[in-house]
């Protein structure tokens, strides 16, 4: 890499501390060129840390952390933070098996205070902190950089009402506002952040205005009173001081001048306090500020040439299998409506948004809202499809069971990202869906083996009178191309792939191609379940009576998942075989590489047969 000479002096935040402010500005350019290489070779997340390095260098520089508690959200703004805190040499390996996180991680350092990696959770976590300070006596600050697509999220509301009435803490909320999440924003809020001018005009007429009256203090005391009701029209402020917040900018966020001399006066103050601070995401990287969704999360690339948008994607992915089916949907019902929580591109839901832009509804990072927007949809007798990754949907399980399941209502779950998703980690892995569905009254819950199953599924879904999911993992699949017809398939069955002796292998979803193989290996029989909920009983007791094993494969915690279910109909039998459940293990799951991460936990094709004839052995 090119050298960076001050940089490469900086071990920890107290290294930087050392600095004259007037090397600030080059330390800055320096870190920015070292984010850019980094990532290149590494792939991850490049705009949003674009965006947040000077931000970032002024809170080390004049906090002490990690005395002084810094939390991020969301936490892929963070890799100038882990550069800075002792883990400059660590990014060659970001986000490899055996490498350091792409968000901030507890275990990985003192600076990282608070595990983030979707978002909304970090004022919540920082008054914890700030209470916790408060009661041992403990007078260090707690800052939490919250970013202004986290702030659609009801979460962080909740925390601001409760800040702002607790007595006696110190806590800054930064509000990082580069007028993006990942799609681009939405909300009558971000209108109301956007409006930047306005602030600034505010700021300058306030400033004016002082020293002007400040000769006549009558006329001055009069003027801050008009103040109050006049500042409430022309600046983004007043939201957040009627929460009890002290409330100070907007200021520009990669203006170190600014920056350094603010943070300084806050530092000294009481009570809660709230900094609007503007950024751009991809600054200084001129390619990344043309395409900040493009730069957002890469693979590795050329960064002199940037991003090939011209190289072809190989097999088709699950995620485009979705969003072609999606369009065709829409072009036979006009009843159909798309939902998405922030994640238009990663669900594969541009084109649809181009092509039905009055019947896309990008709600923001609002899971929870999500699902009950769609529930009164479908109450009005609209058909909506609620795209969403597994992981996220999790912040919406009481809407699932409360708004949607219990009533029954025709809400279609897309669930992306379903298994082990690679270098993003524990915190995005799907792991849980099958477990946390399958408990759910009225659910019908699909898992798809290959690209046209998965239309096929999403059709079926979408034509049942009642709650559904299809969950489909993350990459390509099989390489099955997906017919262009449609057709539903019945509900609750499956099919036998391959006929084989005393093994029979009960595969539901990803993990079918691994079944088929390990089938050839050891002449086993291979069923493709389709139908996680309901099972298909019939097959399983078909299966039971001429087999010794059965194994159930699933991408999924193995607690509570389909194999349990498997579990519970074999227990209704007078002859139960054994049946040896694989899935993914009770543990957090870390990052890496998928193919890497299945072999790991033993569900890659040689994991599967060794534990087949382990299970063999320990019953011979």
């Amino acid at each position: 890499m090119s050298s960076y000479p001050l940089l490469q002096g900086i071990e920890s935040p107290a290294d930087l501390r050392k600095l004259d402010r007037r090397d600030l500005s080059a330390l800055a350019d320096e870190l920015r060129g070292f984010l850019i290489e980094s990532v290149s070779r590494t792939g991850g997340h490049l705009s949003s840390n674009l965006g947040t390095v000077e931000l970032t260098i002024a809170l080390h520089y004049i906090f002490n952390t990690p005395d002084d508690r810094l939390v991020w959200d969301v936490g892929h703004q963070t890799y100038g933070h882990k550069i800075l805190t002792g883990r400059r040499e660590a990014m060659s390996g970001l986000r490899h098996w055996g490498g350091i996180s792409g968000f901030p991680r507890r275990c990985e350092s003192p600076y990282d205070t608070f595990g983030t990696a979707h978002s909304s959770t970090s004022i919540s976590a920082a008054l914890g902190m700030a209470v916790a300070a408060r009661d041992r006596g403990d007078p260090r600050r707690i800052i939490a950089v919250i970013g202004d697509g986290a702030m659609s999220a009801g979460m962080a509301f909740e925390a601001l009402n409760n800040a702002g009435d607790t007595e006696g803490i110190n806590l800054l909320v930064i509000l990082n506002d580069n007028e993006m999440s990942i799609s681009p924003p939405v909300g009558a809020l971000t209108r109301i952040l956007a409006r930047m001018l306005s602030g600034r005009t505010y700021n300058a007429a306030r400033r004016a205005g002082e020293k002007v009256l400040g000769v006549a203090p009558p006329m001055l005391g009069f003027a801050r009173k008009v103040e109050e009701h006049v500042k409430g029209l022309i600046t983004p402020g007043t939201l957040f001081e009627e929460f009890g917040f002290h409330y100070y900018g907007p200021i520009d966020g990669h203006d170190l001048d600014a920056l350094i001399p603010t943070l300084q006066n806050l530092r000294n103050l009481d009570g809660p306090q709230f900094l609007h601070v503007i950024t751009r995401k991809g600054q200084g990287y001129k390619l990344a500020e043309a395409d900040p969704i493009l730069y957002h999360g890469v693979s590795k690339f050329d960064h002199t040439a940037g991003i090939d948008t011209g190289k072809s994607g190989g097999k088709l992915t699950y995620t485009q299998v979705f969003g072609d089916w999606l369009c065709d949907m829409a072009a036979q019902d006009d009843k159909l409506v798309a939902i998405t929580p922030a994640m238009r591109e990663g669900s594969g839901m541009v084109r649809f948004a181009r092509e039905y832009p009055g019947r896309y509804h990008d709600v923001g990072i609002a899971e929870q809202h999500a699902l009950t927007f769609a529930a009164g949809l479908a109450c009005e007798g609209f058909k909506p499809v609620v795209a969403i990754y597994s992981t996220f949907l999790q912040r919406a399980y009481d809407q699932l069971v409360h708004d949607v399941a219990l009533q029954n209502l025709p809400v279609m779950l897309a669930i992306d990202r379903a298994g082990l998703v690679g270098a993003d980690g524990a915190t995005h892995h799907g792991a849980f869906d099958l477990s946390y569905l399958l408990c759910v009254p009225n659910m019908v819950v699909m898992t798809p083996a290959d690209e046209n199953e998965c239309r096929q599924m999403l059709y079926t879904a979408y034509r049942h009178d009642g709650p559904s999911a299809v969950r489909y993992p993350r990459g390509a699949g099989m390489g099955v191309k997906p017919a262009s017809d449609m057709a539903s398939l019945p509900i609750g069955k499956g099919e036998i792939r391959r006929t084989g002796k005393k093994t029979a292998l009960l595969a539901f979803g990803s993990l079918l191609g691994t079944a088929l193989n390990v089938g050839e290996a050891l002449d086993a029989t291979v069923a493709n379940m389709r139908f996680a909920k309901p099972l298909d009983e019939a097959l399983i007791a078909e299966l039971a009576a001429e087999h010794e094993l059965l194994v159930t494969l699933e991408e999924n915690a193995v607690i509570g998942g389909a194999g349990s279910e498997v579990s519970r109909v074999l227990d209704t039998l007078a002859n139960r075989p054994r049946l040896l459940r694989l899935g993914l293990p009770d543990q957090f799951i870390d990052h890496g590489d998928q193919a890497q991460l299945l072999q790991s936990v033993g569900l890659d094709p040689a994991g599967v047969a060794a534990a087949i004839e382990r299970a063999y052995r320990l019953n011979s």
